[in-house]
């Protein structure tokens, strides 16, 4: 058993960039025992002034898009320009077992032997989306730890989207040509939300097929409302074999910035997201609170049957058992 660190020590190795502590750090943001969570807020408050300064990027896409051998050509054209990164991927639990395949560093192989990325998988833990609640916790504790590229990644099923798009500055939509009608199997929503669409595996014979895609997915990004904070996602074809398009995604993640910065959005959307962080929390900890309360425990496995039976309104049941939470 591994011995329990101090505040001190956390806030040290983590500022110091020591990985096994920021990792170890991470893993007790993930904890379930009151004490380790206490303590986690502890560290997370002490390094907060460190962080904010990394670019925040969310990828997502389609099944079988290839979204981590994307994120691995990313990765490493990043390290090579010296940049340090973190991946933060989000690992699906099975709603049957609780537990996850966490292989993330086997599917990365080569860019997580770069010296400066950081790769770490964290479950879901059944939580709605398929993002973990602890996310950005780690992401804050990446940025104190000194990496300048948060890549959080999606497992792309739900509503993961909606709730990686609140916590990062740019969101990056991977898209498959040649697989039929482009447009069907993805809501027009999660089109509006991203700032860049790529088309990858534009390679192999399937260049065109990409660049038919491309004048189709700019056709739909035409049809959707003006972004409101200025900037105009446009589209582009890639290649995580060839590396082609990578320096251009960067280019726009960096211009992006620049423009946000510029019209004072990028501020205003992080003050925003922290604001949506802090009311999450507390809808978290009240449903927590519900379930664990003594009276709840007692009375709620008989009311779940008269439900699940039909005999008592389901709207009516969750009243009971919110008179039973309120009463002193």
């Amino acid at each position: 058993m591994l011995r329990r660190l101090t505040k001190t020590q956390y806030v040290d190795g983590i500022l110091a960039g020591n990985r096994m502590i920021l990792s170890r750090a991470i893993t007790l943001t993930e904890s379930s025992l009151l004490s380790d969570r206490a303590l986690a807020r502890e560290v997370l408050e002490a390094v907060l002034p460190y962080t904010g300064k990394a670019v925040r990027i969310g990828i997502t896409g389609v099944p079988g898009v290839g979204k981590s051998t994307f994120i691995e050509s990313f990765g490493k054209y990043l390290t090579k320009q010296g940049k340090k990164i973190a991946v933060l991927a989000i690992d699906p639990s099975s709603p049957i077992s609780k537990g996850s395949i966490l292989g993330d560093k086997t599917r990365m192989e080569e860019l997580s032997q770069e010296p400066l990325a950081y790769i770490r998988p964290s479950p879901t833990s059944g939580d709605l989306g398929g993002v973990t609640q602890k996310t950005r916790e780690a992401m804050l504790l990446c940025e104190a730890a000194g990496f300048e590229v948060i890549i959080i990644e999606t497992v792309g099923v739900g509503q993961s989207e909606t709730l990686v798009k609140g916590m990062v500055d740019f969101f990056l939509l991977l898209m498959l040509a040649g697989a039929g009608d482009e447009l069907q199997g993805i809501k027009k929503g999660i089109m509006e939300m991203a700032d860049l669409v790529a088309i990858t595996k534009a390679d192999s014979g399937n260049e065109h097929f990409a660049d038919l895609a491309k004048v189709e997915y700019q056709n739909a990004l035409h049809l959707s409302p003006p972004n409101p904070t200025g900037w105009f996602p446009q589209v582009i074809t890639c290649s995580a074999l060839t590396q082609k398009g990578i320096s251009e995604i960067w280019a726009s993640v960096e211009k992006h910035r620049s423009v946000l910065s510029e019209n004072g959005n990028f501020d205003k959307i992080r003050s925003q997201q922290n604001l949506e962080w802090m009311h999450d929390f507390i809808k978290q900890s009240l449903e927590e609170h519900f379930y664990q309360h003594p009276s709840i425990s007692t009375h709620i496995h008989t009311v779940q049957q008269e439900v699940s039976e039909g005999k008592k309104l389901p709207v009516n049941a969750a009243m009971e058992l919110l008179n039973l939470f309120y009463q002193k």
